[in-house]
């Protein structure tokens, strides 16, 4: 059954009065009261525990302990925070470990299942995936003697993958299905057990990106009998500018694949300082290089938190809030041009709406640079005309939905957006 909501702040208050979740905003780092952040899907705003936590890393353990500290509190933080970011993503212990980049392991896990899956020629992904997970395949393909194709299935609505489609494109041949689990334009949110039970049927192994549904949508991996999986920590899971990704990789399969990048954090002993390479047992063997502490460090505070608070808590609150904001868009928005790009159905949404509108680009620059003191509203834009509205849960407010509504009602009824260019800014 849908929820029943009104369009008054005064009903957007009420909501925020109900919040279960509403104290776990006074847990983050909020330079005013003049700025809504919905952009929680792109970083996450600072922990007050992470300020504290780096204050401490910088002057104790780097500063006084010195490189005592690998053995006190670094050398095997990889590990553990990855036991606790599977806890969020359905995981088991030893399955999840956080290393490089998202783009990185992405590039380890896929050629190791290529490596693994040799005489299958077919990789699978869609046309919604994101662009560098795409490069970082074509990249492979190439290195691997161009003896793969990368086949893509389509949308028929641009908003959701046409589910005939990808299926028809798995077949025996296939060895690897790589897909973002949640869309980064649309928030389109796939049923992963369903696609791994059809991968799975067809011999193919499964590599899920997380990175737009960890922290914000269910995420059950073992349940669903997940091969792979890699995600970012930035975004929902609030560990800060560029922090180190993860990646997970089912118990039974460990032992079978081959980290492609050799590197002596992924040794057996790497103080030992061997000329030849033996990979560690279980999950450590697909680390690579010396992390970078500090980033990996800021981590922690948002997964406690997170855990903390609960992710069925959050994922109750993201679909409300969803809801809402689609409620308020249709009421007050769609006379105005605006479309909604995002699934309705929430079983096939993720925790972002984005909203589609021929001005979307300046309308966009037209709540962040707001003119005469106005509250500053801080979305992202996407090509071609996509305004992405991310809804964090433990710290977005529906009042500031309910703001956010009213001001892009302004912004178009006064022709605001007008005074801004159409020129791109670097970063979008």
């Amino acid at each position: 059954m849908k929820p029943t909501f009104e369009s008054t702040l005064e009903f957007a208050r009420e909501l925020d009065k109900n919040d279960i979740l509403s104290d776990f905003r006074k847990q983050f780092y909020f330079a005013g009261d003049d700025i809504i952040y919905l952009d929680g899907n792109s970083l996450g705003r600072l922990p007050l525990k992470t300020k504290t936590l780096l204050t401490k890393a910088i002057e104790k353990q780097w500063g006084t302990d010195l490189i005592e500290s690998w053995n006190k509190n670094w050398y095997t933080k990889p590990e553990e925070l990855g036991n606790k970011i599977a806890k969020i993503i359905g995981a088991s212990v030893g399955e999840v470990i956080v290393s490089d980049s998202t783009s990185v392991n992405l590039y380890k896990l896929a050629k190791a299942a290529l490596n693994l899956q040799t005489g299958k020629t077919r990789i699978v992904s869609d046309v919604f995936n994101f662009p560098t997970d795409l490069y970082i395949l074509q990249g492979i393909i190439q290195e691997m003697g161009n003896k793969h194709e990368l086949i893509l299935a389509g949308s028929k609505d641009e908003i959701t993958i046409d589910l005939d489609d990808l299926k028809g494109k798995i077949d025996e041949n296939t060895a690897l299905v790589v897909l973002s689990m949640v869309a980064f334009k649309s928030a389109f949110l796939y049923d992963a057990n369903e696609i791994n039970e059809w991968a799975h049927q067809k011999g193919a192994l499964v590599l899920w990106d997380l990175s737009h549904a960890a922290g914000a949508a269910p995420v059950e991996l073992n349940k669903i009998k997940a091969d792979l999986a890699v995600g970012c920590t930035y975004k929902y899971l609030n560990g800060g500018p560029g922090s180190p990704a993860f990646l997970y990789v089912r118990k039974d399969l460990q032992e079978k694949l081959n980290s492609p990048i050799q590197g002596w954090f992924g040794e057996e002993n790497p103080f030992e300082f061997g000329l030849n390479y033996r990979p560690a047992g279980g999950i450590r063997k697909f680390l690579t290089g010396t992390p970078p502490v500090l980033n990996l460090l800021a981590i922690e505070p948002g997964l406690d938190l997170m855990m903390e608070a609960g992710i069925e808590n959050l994922y109750e609150k993201s679909k409300r809030q969803s809801e809402y904001f689609i409620f308020l868009t249709m009421k007050i928005l769609s006379k105005h041009g605006f479309e909604i790009g995002s699934p309705l159905d929430h079983l096939q949404r993720g925790s972002h709406i984005s909203l589609k509108h021929p001005e979307a680009y300046r309308i966009c620059q037209s709540l962040i640079h707001p003119k005469n003191g106005i509250v500053k509203i801080i979305p992202d834009f996407r090509e071609p005309d996509n305004i992405r509205f991310g809804f964090t849960p433990l710290y977005t407010t529906f009042e500031e939905i309910r703001q956010t509504i009213e001001r892009l009602k302004i912004i178009i009824e006064t022709r605001e957006y007008e005074w801004f260019e159409s020129e791109r800014n670097s970063v979008t």
